[in-house]
């Protein structure tokens, strides 16, 4: 039997199985779950089953629903953070507002992503409370830069059809730091609320870590969502400053004007991208993160 790892706790691996003839409550998609142990022969060849593995298995006990993984089949992809294999895609959470969203943060997640050759859809909650009008300006930054860019609101369920549409027949990492309304969201895009919400902290403005593991969630049929916890910060991993202006997609177009050759876009004089800036062309805060995580990973090896 085929099925996919959609949890693992404490050498547990649990797998919704699809291709049975009965369902259980998996939110909206048929199969049943099963209790399974990894055979040793994955230790030996120092394989590990990761959440979001498509594996065959057998069933040691159906009343129970206990089974065996005896094959990883071949995966398509593995993401380092989260450890999971198999994401077609990403969905980025921030708000429009409380908090206030991060854009180093969310750069530095569209980087990660774009190394690991992984699509990214960006997503911007709260849009009901957006009293400043911001949100189509944060849509013009990012979809700029190429990124599919929508806008919702996870408390009035607006933009959630357009959401389950993005979605459908893939398996998509959903992340976002916390307070935004991950898990809201993903709520919505369910028969019924499973995951626990946190609250804001209107001291701070910062939400309360509410997803302690990594699962797959079963949306709908071949869907599935991976919600991971909160994230607050994320350092950039095998990558030479001279590869960042690779993964700001609206720099090309401007980098024939620059007069030196490997230009940094930082310190050298006639350059494109710097004069695009000045007009308006490219967004400030995109450039103003570019230089912050060049110089980050200009100072990387010093440490």
């Amino acid at each position: 039997m085929k099925g996919k790892i959609i949890k693992g706790i404490a050498g547990f691996y649990y797998v919704h199985a699809v291709d049975v003839g009965h369902a259980v409550d998996v939110g909206h998609a048929p199969g049943t779950v099963y209790e399974c142990k990894a055979k040793g022969v994955f230790r030996k060849d120092h394989r590990k089953p990761l959440v979001g593995d498509d594996v065959e298995m057998d069933v040691l006990d159906e009343a129970q629903k206990k089974g065996n993984i005896r094959e990883l089949l071949p995966r398509h992809s593995e993401l380092i953070r989260p450890a999971v294999a198999n994401v077609d895609q990403a969905l980025v959470i921030f708000a429009i507002t409380k908090p206030q969203p991060n854009f180093n943060l969310l750069d530095r997640f569209l980087v990660m992503m774009q190394q690991q050759d992984i699509p990214c859809i960006i997503c911007f909650n709260k849009q009901d409370i957006d009293e400043e009008g911001k949100k189509e300006d944060y849509r013009a930054i990012y979809e700029q830069a190429g990124f599919r860019t929508i806008t919702v609101s996870a408390a009035r369920q607006e933009g959630i059809d357009t959401i389950q549409e993005l979605l459908r027949g893939k398996t998509t990492t959903v992340a976002g730091p916390s307070g935004v309304g991950k898990s809201s969201l993903v709520n919505c895009l369910q028969s019924g609320t499973v995951m626990e919400t946190g609250s804001i902290s209107e001291k701070i403005e910062r939400g309360k870590h509410t997803t302690r593991h990594s699962e797959l969630i079963s949306i709908a049929q071949d869907t599935y969502i991976l919600d991971t916890p909160g994230f607050s910060s994320l350092g950039l991993f095998r990558l030479e400053k001279e590869q960042l202006a690779e993964f700001y997609p609206e720099f090309a177009p401007f980098e024939k004007y620059c007069r030196f050759g490997g230009c940094s876009h930082i310190s050298e004089p006639v350059c494109g991208i710097k004069a695009a800036v000045a007009e308006g062309e490219i967004p400030q805060i995109r450039y103003e993160n570019y230089c912050l995580l060049y110089d980050e990973l200009k100072n990387q090896r010093k440490y």
